[in-house]
Order: structure tokens, then C-alpha cells, then sequence
């Protein structure tokens, strides 16, 4: 097939929809399809016709907006011979995307990586909530199917009127993320001994990841910890719009370590000896994921997403939402041959998730769409203007 992909967030980005989309082309070259990605310019890069213009949101540097106008978009796939499309955002560039590949009777899947009307809350965007959900909603139903990632985002989009959602699920590199990546000498740079204690956090830092609750949680578990002579550091693995007043800040007992990727990643993974998760805006926490291959136990409140991926008791805590971060971080503190358990548990399930078997399942999908929906598509009247 010729697969064409859309998206306004793309390697070397550093976001969960940026990785998984990453190995959506490699995962489809392997299987010998011809794939292009639509995508916004970076920064530094030349002029293509699949390189379409792009800027940053004023008050979220790290969201690249791209914009091209329908025509555009419908000439490349009409140069590309295009079969079906993918798109993965829902902004300006998705939309033009959408009326293109429906203009041209062309299927169209939609994947829903990130909840943006949720985001709105935590950015004083109060009415914009319900204008986001509506518009979402619109978006989504004009395609032949939205993929989700998990079981808790397709309720949560069927009770809000979005049609035909089925799951895409994530997979994990075992093999990269592995307890085997442990790095003495990483803790050491902390000022950690064998039995002190490194929690950590990956991902972006912002608001909508709940990052104030778990930096507060900590502040108060630490100085209980720390009662006992031992040490106890969390490290932040990420950027986003809180790390410039976190680096002002500079809380105690917290290391701020970047963006990091690869090898380096897996060794922060493994090198700490709990993780420790407050986000409840997920549609699925890939992260999470990458965690419990490293052999770590998960801390996390019990919200869509996420609550999927920890059994409780097993290899993690849940905790209600909006309770007391710092009493779980407590109690798993308390015992390393817990933590340990628990590691071996979650890196037994983790470990069972790999990603041939989902880009498996989606390479069917797309085949079934392409042999079913261009006889039932037609140009769409309202969407050519």
C-alpha cells in the first residue's frame, strides 16, 4: 500500500506521539509499504512539498502548529498515488488533510493520541473546553475510524458522541528498556548510595501532568524519609513550560535532568527504584510502559489510561484521585524486597507488549479499510469549500 501520515508532531521531537509515530514509518518500510509523512517544518530544515509551514503556540512553545491549504495537500497525494490516509492531529494541518483525502475519495483513519480539552482547564481556557471537545468531535467522525489507545479513552469519546473508535494499543522496546541498563554511577552523580532511593518522573513538564501535586507530595515525603539517615532524590526527566521555574525554584532533593533520549533514558529508567506517575490527562502513558519494562513498580492515580496498565498490589499502587500523593511513595518506601517484587512483576507484563504484534493489527486494519471504503466514500460537498 502507499500510506500517507499527518501529523504536526514528529521525531526528534521528544513526546509520546512523536515516538509512536516514529516507529509507525519504520514499522510500515519494514513491511514493504510506501509511506510519506506530512508534517510541519523543524527548525533547520530545507523546503519539501511534505514540509509544510509550522509555528509554536504562544503559550506552549513545545506545540508546533503546521498549515497548508487543502489544493496543497491534495496535489501530494495525488503525486504519491496515496491509497489511505493516517491523520494523526487534529490541527489546521489535519483538517486540511481530511477535506484533501475526502475531496479525493481516499479512506481516512484518525488516531486521538492527546486530550487537548482537557488541557484546556489547566490553562485558564475555561470556555474553550467545550468549543475544543465539539470541534474534536467533528473531526473525528468525518473519518472512517479513530483509533485510541486504550479501553478507558473509547468510553470516555463513545459517551461523547464520537463514532466508530477502536483501540490502537502501544507497544515497548524490551530490549532497550531493561533493568540490565542500571547505572551505579548514575546515582552516584546524585549523591545516592546503594540503599538510598531515587524516584522518578518522565515526561513533560507541565500543568496538565499534574507535576505541581507530585513536586508538593515530595517535598513532604522527603523530610519523612530523610528522618531515617537514609537519601531519597527525585529526578525530572523532560522539558516543558514548568522547567524554567522549577530550575529557579531548585526544590530540594529535586534534579532536574533534560530531555533524554535512547540509551540514556533506559539508564535513568533503571538506575531509579520507583516511579512515580500524577498525570491524569492520559489516553494511555507510554511512559508507564517504558517504566515497567525497566523493572520499575508504578505509582499513579487511578484515572483512564493509566489504570490500566498497574494492577494494584501487584506492580504498582493506585490512589484515588486528587488523595494524597506522598502517603504511597511512603509506603513503598518502606521496603526494597516490595519494590523489587513488584519490579519483576511489572517487567514480566511490560516485557509481553512488544510493538510487532500492534503495528501487526493496524497493517490489517488499513488493508480493510482500503478494500471497503473507497466504494462507499464520495467527495464531500460540504468540505470542498
Amino acid at each position: 500500500m502507499r500510506l500517507t501520515l499527518v501529523t504536526e508532531t514528529f521525531p526528534p521531537e521528544v513526546n509520546g506521539v512523536a515516538m509512536t509515530l516514529g516507529r509507525w514509518l519504520a514499522a510500515f518500510e519494514a513491511r514493504g509499504h510506501e509511506v510519506q509523512v506530512i508534517r510541519p517544518r523543524q527548525p533547520g530544515e530545507v523546503a519539501a512539498p511534505d514540509r509544510v509551514s509550522g509555528w509554536s503556540l504562544p503559550f506552549y512553545q513545545e506545540v508546533r502548529i503546521g498549515y497548508a491549504r487543502a489544493g496543497q495537500i491534495q496535489k501530494i497525494l495525488l503525486d504519491s498515488a496515496t491509497d489511505l490516509v493516517h491523520v494523526a492531529t487534529e490541527g489546521p494541518l489535519g483538517w486540511a488533510a481530511l477535506r484533501a483525502a475526502r475531496n479525493l475519495g481516499l479512506p481516512v483513519a484518525s488516531s486521538f493520541h492527546t486530550n487537548f480539552d482537557y488541557y484546556a482547564g489547566h490553562y485558564h481556557l475555561g470556555l474553550f473546553e467545550k468549543l475544543a471537545r465539539a470541534y474534536l468531535r467533528q473531526f473525528h467522525n468525518r473519518c472512517a475510524v479513530t483509533l485510541v489507545p486504550s479501553e478507558g479513552t473509547r468510553q470516555r469519546l463513545r459517551e461523547q458522541g464520537f463514532e466508530r473508535v477502536e483501540i490502537w494499543s502501544r507497544g515497548v522496546d524490551a530490549d532497550l528498556f531493561s533493568p540490565d541498563k542500571r547505572n551505579e554511577i548514575l546515582r552516584q552523580s546524585l549523591g545516592l548510595a546503594e540503599d538510598d532511593l531515587l524516584l522518578l518522573y518522565v515526561g513533560r513538564l507541565a500543568q496538565e501532568k499534574n507535576l505541581p501535586v507530585l513536586v508538593e507530595a515530595f517535598a513532604r515525603f522527603r523530610l519523612q524519609f530523610e528522618a531515617t539517615g537514609r537519601k531519597v532524590r527525585l529526578a525530572l526527566v523532560g522539558g516543558g513550560p514548568l522547567e524554567g521555574s522549577l530550575r529557579q525554584q531548585q526544590p530540594a532533593g529535586i534534579y532536574l535532568a533534560g530531555v533524554q533520549r535512547g540509551e540514556d533514558l533506559a539508564r535513568w529508567y533503571a538506575s531509579a527504584d520507583l516511579f512515580a506517575f500524577p498525570s491524569c490527562s492520559e489516553t494511555f502513558g507510554n511512559v508507564v510502559l517504558e517504566a515497567q519494562a525497566s523493572g520499575l513498580p508504578v505509582v499513579a492515580y487511578n484515572c483512564p489510561g493509566v489504570n490500566e496498565r498497574v494492577r494494584p498490589g501487584e506492580d504498582g499502587l493506585l490512589v484515588p484521585a486528587e488523595s494524597d500523593f506522598a502517603q504511597p511513595l511512603a509506603f513503598l518506601a518502606q521496603s526494597g524486597e516490595m519494590r523489587q517484587r513488584m519490579g519483576r512483576m511489572a517487567r514480566q507484563r511490560a516485557a509481553e507488549q512488544g510493538w510487532d504484534r500492534i503495528f501487526d493489527a493496524l497493517e490489517r486494519r488499513y488493508i480493510q479499510l482500503f478494500n471497503t471504503q473507497p466504494a462507499q466514500l464520495a467527495p464531500a460537498r460540504g468540505m470542498t469549500k
